[in-house]
């Protein structure tokens, strides 16, 4: 294996991971900026209140998008093996 194959392979592990975390992380994000919203608007500053609910939202974003994350990661692996001599 020569430099630029391994550096292709090292690129799309790269690109895979990301697009994978994508839409967790953005579930995540957007659940935190509403409730940091929703506490400025209140003046309540509870912890918990911001960190159990992402945490909640993150968990059904894994579930609901598990099959397309599972697909996207059995396609990279059967290119993988495919390009392996």
């Amino acid at each position: 294996m020569d430099f630029d194959t391994a550096l292709d392979i090292g690129r799309g592990a790269f690109h895979l991971a990301l697009l994978t975390a994508a839409p967790i992380l953005l579930m995540g994000l957007a659940v935190g900026l509403s409730i940091s919203l929703f506490q400025a608007v209140t003046q309540l500053q509870e912890q918990t209140l911001s960190f159990v609910p992402k945490i909640a939202a993150m968990v059904i974003a894994a579930s609901l998008f598990f099959p397309w994350i599972g697909m996207r990661m059995l396609n990279y692996c059967q290119e993988m093996f495919g390009t392996v001599p």
